[in-house]
């Protein structure tokens, strides 16, 4: 068993529960419903509240807030979660809030992201794996980010807003539509502006990335309404590219709708 490092002045409640070979710095406070897991490391001046559940090996810088209640007039104090996946880095001064009992009742972070200083998870959020977000990037409640997503600095998303695997959102930008997988948007308000080529040619070969980009301009240039032609395009892949199949349907189940105007293709 490796013992824990923990500073003579940080303040842990009875009841939280510290796996092996964790650093906690000073002036820490851990409450009493929080779950620390192996190898990671908090550093100093940290607060650990509410249900939070946070996995192996993550690092979290000082000044960072998780777990205390949502900013949300709705909640009323029923015990809601936050759970953290295993190797993120989570810089100075990010604030991540527990869900609400309106919706999924947690907040879930996935692996291997990097959260930048200043950051803000709202309540009911889902965070993917290996996602980057920038400085002052905030979240506002019940956002779903898919994986491997980029959101640029001091850019604001929106409530309910979904964004699809592989996408980037520049900085300061202000999003408040949804964005499919593989595109990149830009602008307040941020609308699509291209593929995200860049991380395309290091997840896809290059008749995958033809069929993408064929794909997208047929949805943002065509006359026609854009679930139509996604409805469409669905239709005639008939399961043929995974791929077509997920930007297609993104575009079919959004409720916040797709920010682009018709001469935003490529």
């Amino acid at each position: 068993m490796i013992l824990k490092k923990i500073a003579p002045t940080a303040i842990i409640e009875e009841g939280a529960k510290i796996a092996d070979n964790v650093e906690i710095g000073h002036f820490c406070v851990i409450g009493a419903d929080v779950e620390i897991g192996e190898g990671t490391k908090v550093h100093n001046h940290v607060t650990l509240a509410g249900k939070t559940t946070i996995g192996k090996n993550n690092t979290i810088f000082p000044g960072a807030v998780l777990g205390t209640q949502p900013q949300d007039l709705k909640y009323a104090g029923e015990q809601t979660e936050l759970i953290i996946g295993d190797g993120n880095l989570i810089r100075e001064f990010a604030m991540f809030n527990p869900g609400t009992a309106g919706d999924l009742g947690k907040t879930i972070i996935g692996n291997h992201n990097l959260f930048m200083a200043y950051t803000h998870i709202a309540h009911d959020c889902v965070v993917g794996d290996r996602c980057i977000l920038a400085n002052g990037a905030t979240l506002g409640g019940h956002i779903h980010v898919g994986n491997f997503v980029n959101i640029g600095g001091l850019t604001p998303v929106h409530q309910f807003v979904h964004i699809g695997d592989y996408a980037m959102v520049a900085g300061a930008s202000a999003l408040s539509q949804d964005i499919p997988p593989f595109c990149m948007a830009e602008g307040n308000r941020a609308i699509v502006r291209g593929l995200n080529r860049h991380r395309l040619r290091q997840i896809m070969d290059r008749e995958s990335i033809d069929r993408i980009s064929s794909l997208y301009k047929r949805l943002f240039s065509g006359s026609a309404p854009i679930k139509e032609i996604a409805q469409a395009e669905l239709e005639k892949n008939a399961g043929q590219d995974p791929n077509v199949e997920y930007m297609c349907r993104f575009i079919l189940e959004s409720k916040r709708g797709i920010p682009f105007t018709r001469n935003s293709n490529e």
